[in-house]
């Protein structure tokens, strides 16, 4: 299977060839974007997204980080289904999780996200459109930040093809209105950036560390034979546990024994996050993790 897949890629354009398919059960694919900073070369599409096949039409889970990024993805999507994308699912408030809805809507598709994703991205779009045009330049060309037009509370259920899929906003997590798409036929989870499987989750001033584990408990109740995280490949509930759940855990027990101690925000970096350096982004990303932290629990 993975090299037909192999086969049937070759045949697309570069930027889709960015993209690693992982087949997770019959009619369900985890696509994994490269591991690094958004690019020309990546169209934005540095995360992972999801497609779900049903008889009556296809789910994508996440449309792309721009409308070039949502194309490419397309192109994959095209390699492993004839159905129509018939539904996005925006599962956040970063850009690879909502920006490519302008593509997918032009192509016919409903778009679906969390009211709370949806303030969140209308916060920050002039912030990461002005970004995305730094680091992807002319790859830029086309897009516009355009909102999902169904919007919910904490919850969205949709049967389609007879495949039941349900989304949930569990809380504020990497961002706050970060959501999971559930698949109780298959138990498979999509867990967008509730889970970062092989690197550093990125807690950064919209995050919110406490809500994040809250968020990560109702994914591990699900009790998912199947985990698709925001950002790796398609794996298991343990792996997650351990490079999301125990990482989070670790960092917020390091900074409250600081805070308890009367450690400030400078001393801060050096809490010992050192069980955690096998994982990728943790030089760039550990120290700031931790002021970051530590100034959320100074308050709590």
């Amino acid at each position: 299977m993975r090299a037909m897949l192999a086969l049937i890629l070759s045949a697309v354009p570069a930027a889709a060839q960015e993209l690693i398919v992982h087949p997770v059960e019959p009619g369900i694919w985890a696509i994994e974007g490269p591991a690094e900073q958004r690019s020309a070369a990546n169209l934005g599409n540095n995360a992972t997204f999801g497609l779900i096949e049903t008889a009556d039409g296809a789910v994508l889970v996440d449309p792309g980080g721009s409308w070039k990024g949502a194309q490419a993805l397309h192109d994959v999507v095209r390699t492993l289904t004839d159905q129509p994308v018939t539904y996005v699912i925006d599962t956040g408030g970063q850009d690879h999780r909502w920006i490519g809805n302008a593509y997918w809507q032009a192509q016919g598709a409903q778009t679906v996200a969390a009211k709370a994703a949806i303030e969140d991205q209308a916060a920050r779009a002039s912030v990461q459109m002005m970004v995305l045009g730094q680091l992807l330049g002319d790859a830029l060309e086309g897009t516009e930040p355009v909102h999902a037009r169904i919007a919910f509370g904490e919850g969205f259920d949709l049967t389609l093809g007879g495949v039941e899929i349900q989304v949930r906003q569990p809380g504020h997590a990497h961002t706050p209105g970060d959501s999971y798409v559930w698949l109780p036929q298959s138990r498979t989870v999509f867990t967008g950036d509730i889970v970062y499987v092989g690197r550093v989750p990125g807690v950064m001033e919209f995050s919110d560390s406490a809500g994040w584990l809250e968020a990560f408990a109702a994914v591990e109740a699900l009790d998912p034979m199947h985990l698709v995280p925001g950002h790796g490949p398609a794996t298991t509930l343990a792996q997650a546990q351990a490079d999301t759940r125990d990482y989070l855990v670790n960092l917020r027990t390091q900074i409250r024994a600081h805070i308890e101690e009367g450690g400030d925000i400078i001393g801060a970096v050096e809490v010992d996050q050192s069980a955690f350096e096998y994982l990728d982004q943790f030089d760039s990303l550990a120290r700031r993790n931790a002021q970051t932290v530590f100034q959320q629990m100074e308050w709590e």
